[in-house]
């Protein structure tokens, strides 16, 4: 039996070459919004960061983020991101 590619991706905020599942995809729809796609397939912009919540709070203060989707990030969107990476 053939060994599967794991597909890799790599952290905006620590630059990390990390398999997909360890990561989570942000993305920016096309009507602008930011969401957290855990899905790995939404339409839009998308920028990986690992699921830690010490690389998240780097990536709000760094606002690294909002650079890469060039969109202003609203707090309740970082609330929900550290939700989903909670659970």
């Amino acid at each position: 039996m053939k060994n599967r590619k794991i597909p890799m991706r790599s952290c905006v905020v620590t630059r990390e070459k990390l398999p997909k599942n360890e990561l989570l995809r942000i993305v920016r729809t096309p009507e602008g919004k930011v969401l957290a796609d855990e899905t790995g397939k939404l339409n839009g912009k998308g920028a990986y960061i690992k699921k830690d919540i010490t690389v998240l709070e780097k990536a709000k203060k760094s606002k690294i983020l909002e650079k890469m989707l060039e969109v202003v990030i609203s707090d309740q969107v970082y609330e929900e991101i550290s939700k989903i990476i909670n659970k």
